[in-house]
């Protein structure tokens, strides 16, 4: 036998306001922690740059396929007279298959644009009002000459697959803004070749891993959704037991990196089920807005949508978004997935990519300047190569690894500014010739880092997105 004291009302009340207490308590110590979680529990956590940012996102938008400089933003007046003549230097094998030797003057109208009198072809009637924020590089050149492995360098500096890109060694450096999104967002219709390569984390923590975005699947984040069968209270029991578990795990294995990441990734998905569908929301956005970056039009609506997602997305903080374009479209509003592939057929390829693709992302890069975002977002514009300037069978063109153009708008670079320059048939980069570790290690600067000091250790070697190359270009800062 024994003696059961029940408490008196007093005290059971007292004991269950200083347990509901604890409950608070536990709460606010958990959100207080997120935030000052140091490195090694929070991979996102914000970290100092090098040196003051001119730029805090990048939205690349990604040419899949290969768009032709002396077709787009490269004019080049000596090829037109020279239509069908001998190309000067030219080499059939510079491309995937081979081609003739003789020139193929564009197909399209020329005309020069703002107070820079930058040239640009028809393909770009919206595009070509917004010259004067841009920066071309048209001295642009890589050392592969096909879609995957020329895209695997073009944003991990070089062409080995498992190598970290761009965005994931930004994140790394940087961290995020907003804790409650990922800090690097992928979008494509269809699946580049080179996939996942182009944009993955490589040897870096997974925290570091880009979320991708699929257009046919309208953007649908997968198992973002809470079970109905769970309450929130219930949900954060369960994280909050399987962080403390984890962590004691991870205690005593302080090399294993991707356990933080995983730790991490919890906390992230958690966190993103209000986040996110708020951020890709567009019905928040006005009629006028749909409009603009013509979401009304079939020809290009799937491009405007994904458009108008990244500057929601780095209105919210989102570090570095890349949109892959890989479709084109017809005049009667039909979409296709051709993307800028032209080895048939130059004109009507070309025309089609630029439908699916001027609209919108002229209207992103006067919505980001109506939304003040443009000074602290680089915009990107460029694929993975050029096309020669011979001609392959009849009307089309090969790849072009040699020369060719990308263009920057603004994050901190000149406006109306043309660097470099390709010989006088478009051909080849001549005249201070950019590399993609120059490109990577101008873009690292104007983020605030310092692309040689921005390294990772695997394998007992130091690695950086620039490896042992990379130049600033200085001349296009602003």
């Amino acid at each position: 036998m024994f003696n059961l004291t029940l408490p008196s009302r007093r005290q059971f009340l007292q004991n269950s306001g200083l347990g509901f207490g604890s409950l608070a308590l536990a709460s606010m110590l958990h959100q207080q922690a997120a935030a000052d979680a140091p490195a090694t529990l929070n991979p996102l956590a914000l970290k100092t740059p090098d040196f003051p940012p001119k730029t805090k996102s990048i939205i690349w938008l990604f040419m899949t396929g290969g768009p032709s400089q002396v077709d787009t933003w490269d004019y080049k007046p000596e090829l037109q007279k020279r239509d069908g003549q001998d190309l000067a230097g030219s080499d059939p094998k510079t491309g995937f298959f081979s081609t003739s030797g003789k020139c193929l003057k564009s197909p399209f109208e020329w005309k020069q644009h703002g107070q820079s009198g930058s040239w640009v072809s028809d393909l770009f009637p919206h595009l070509s009002q917004h010259v004067d924020k841009m920066t071309f590089l048209h001295s642009m050149y890589l050392r592969q000459n096909n879609h995957a492995p020329a895209s695997i360098e073009l944003m991990c500096g070089t062409n080995r697959p498992g190598l970290p890109a761009l965005g994931a060694w930004q994140t790394y450096g940087l961290g995020t803004a907003n804790q409650d999104l990922p800090s690097y967002v992928v979008m494509h219709d269809t699946r580049p070749r080179g996939d996942d390569q182009i944009w993955s984390a490589g040897f870096l923590p997974k925290s570091y891993q880009a979320l991708a975005l699929d257009a046919r699947r309208n953007e649908a984040i997968d198992n973002l959704v809470r079970d109905a069968k769970h309450s929130d209270v219930q949900q954060r029991a369960q994280l909050d037991l399987i962080r403390q578990l984890n962590q004691e795990h991870a205690a005593g294995r302080p090399t294993q990196a991707d356990l933080a990441a995983r730790i991490n990734s919890f906390e992230l998905a958690y966190r993103m089920q209000m986040a996110a569908p708020e951020a890709i929301d567009l019905t928040k956005e006005s009629a006028a807005t749909h409009k603009m970056y013509g979401m009304d039009q079939p020809h290009c609506a799937t491009f405007a949508r994904q458009c108008l997602i990244a500057r929601r997305l780095v209105q919210r903080g989102v570090r570095f978004v890349q949109i892959f374009a890989g479709r084109g479209a017809g005049g009667d509003g039909s979409v296709n997935d051709v993307p800028w592939d032209g080895h048939s057929d130059i004109q009507a390829n070309h025309r089609s990519c630029g439908l699916y693709t001027d609209q919108p992302a002229a209207a992103l890069l006067a919505d980001l300047a109506a939304q003040g975002l443009l000074e602290s977002t680089m915009v990107i514009w460029g694929g993975e190569f050029g096309r020669t300037s011979d001609s392959q069978g009849a009307k089309g063109r090969d790849h072009n690894p040699n020369g060719f153009t990308i263009w920057m708008a603004g994050g901190g670079v000149k406006g109306g500014f043309h660097y470099g320059a390709t010989d006088e048939f478009g051909y080849k980069a001549q005249h201070n010739k950019v590399h993609v570790n120059d490109l990577h290690a101008t873009l690292l600067r104007l983020l605030g880092l310092e692309h040689t000091k921005l390294t990772y250790r695997f394998n007992g070697r130091d690695f950086r997105l620039t490896d042992v190359a990379g130049e600033v270009i200085t001349d296009i800062i602003a």
